[in-house]
């Protein structure tokens, strides 16, 4: 996935705010570094096919294959097209299906097109990425015929306590880490207002609400005011469409209240591009994205080419420093080095193609896994840690990932 990234500085992004210095390169911020916990280790299972060298293409479809569920490109394209990539990388071994965009109102549909791939006997293993609600409801109807199957979830939509049970992995962005590290990037970024565009359904969401609650703590331990603006649920009557208006609408009426020095964030996917191009329309500050990447609503918003370069994160960390350029937007303008759901689909497949071929001890190989995630993002240096519940219990087959903020200068 990665190529080598621009020349970047790091920084510590946790402990100290960033120097407003300009230049032609993106800079970045470090992710905070803490030691990694190793999980236990579980009994072998899964299947095995020999060893394949390093480049080889791999076992062939008859041996097994392995599933991705994404979503359209509605909410976002990232996943569908890794999803893609994949199937262009290993041909008949990867079988791909969506879930709806109403996925919240169509459960069922979530649960029969799982059941649906599952099916094929020759799958062995499945990703979801985003693993939206429903998904855990899936797993259980699966393993009623498949007790076999391999899950790997990433991005849940679902709480720690329902999706960690149920599937054998689960990758996630450090949502409550992003609450600490946000508001110390925005102040270096020169904001002092934050507007936080959600909706009840995703506050209902146990990392996002910890998020937020960080949020609140350290933007006033970083002199920012957080203003929390209601948006429309784009699962609800008024789509995406309607979600997307508003913020279209409401972001001039934000600026024109608290000023251009005002750091935007949304909990959903589907509002971001209409929020990057309201906030380079206006002048004002963008820090991260929901769900961190530089290719997350950045294209489309920004009017970027990306044909031949759907996957090239040089391209797009050149493509959008000439946009900060042309907006004169330098300092205000950042995301990570690394397409986290475009990962979790890539490891996820590399994972389970590992496990399926014997490469692995058992289906959770902490090593092995925490590896393949750092080969897959590259030259970006990976901070991994496993979930910790509210009673202090660590989540062997939880994965929280941060990686470090890439600022346009």
């Amino acid at each position: 996935m990665r190529k080598r990234l621009l020349s970047i500085t790091l920084a510590a992004a946790m402990l100290l705010s960033l120097a407003g210095c300009r230049s032609a390169a993106p800079t970045a911020t470090q992710a905070p570094a803490t030691a990694a916990p190793a999980a236990d280790e579980s009994p072998a299972e899964g299947g095995g096919t020999e060893t394949k060298a390093e480049g080889e293409t791999t076992a062939s479809a008859a041996d097994f294959k392995i599933g991705i569920i994404t979503g359209t490109a509605s909410q976002g394209d990232e996943e569908i097209t890794q999803a893609n990539t994949m199937k262009e990388k290993y041909g008949d071994m990867i079988v791909t299906s969506t879930y709806p965009d109403n996925f919240s109102t169509e459960t069922e549909t979530v649960i029969s097109n799982a059941v649906a791939m599952a099916s094929d006997p020759s799958v062995k293993a499945i990703i979801w990425c985003q693993a939206v609600p429903g998904t855990a409801a899936a797993i259980d109807k699966v393993r009623e015929t498949r007790p076999d199957m391999i899950f790997i979830a990433g991005t849940p939509g679902e709480d720690p306590g329902v999706i960690n049970p149920k599937a054998d992995i689960v990758l996630q962005v450090d949502e409550p880490g992003c609450g600490i590290v946000i508001p110390p990037q925005a102040k270096a970024q020169g904001a002092k207002t934050m507007i936080h565009y959600s909706f009840p359904r995703h506050m209902s969401y146990a990392l996002i609400v910890e998020r937020h609650e960080n949020l609140k703590k350290y933007c006033a331990e970083n002199g920012i005011e957080l203003v929390d603006v209601t948006a429309p649920d784009p699962t609800g009557d008024s789509g995406i469409t309607g979600a997307q208006q508003f913020i279209l609408e409401d972001v001039p009426r934000q600026i024109e209240k608290y000023g251009k020095d005002t750091v935007f964030f949304t909990t959903n996917c589907g509002m971001q591009e209409p929020l990057i191009r309201s906030v380079f329309e206006q002048g004002a500050i963008y820090s991260l994205q929901c769900c961190p990447s530089p290719f997350h609503a950045f294209p489309a918003a920004l009017n970027i080419d990306m044909a031949g370069h759907e996957a090239d994160v040089d391209y797009m960390l050149e493509q959008l420093q000439a946009k900060v350029t042309e907006a004169d937007m330098g300092g205000r303008v950042s995301t990570w080095g690394v397409p986290c759901n475009m990962l979790f689909v890539e490891a996820g497949v590399e994972y389970a193609k590992k496990v399926l071929e014997g490469q692995t001890n058992g289906v959770l190989d902490d090593a092995v896994l925490r590896d393949t995630l750092q080969e897959c993002a590259g030259d970006v240096k990976m901070t991994i840690n496993n979930y910790v519940d509210d009673n202090g219990n660590k989540k062997d087959n939880h994965y929280l990932v941060m990686a470090d903020f890439v600022t346009f200068e």
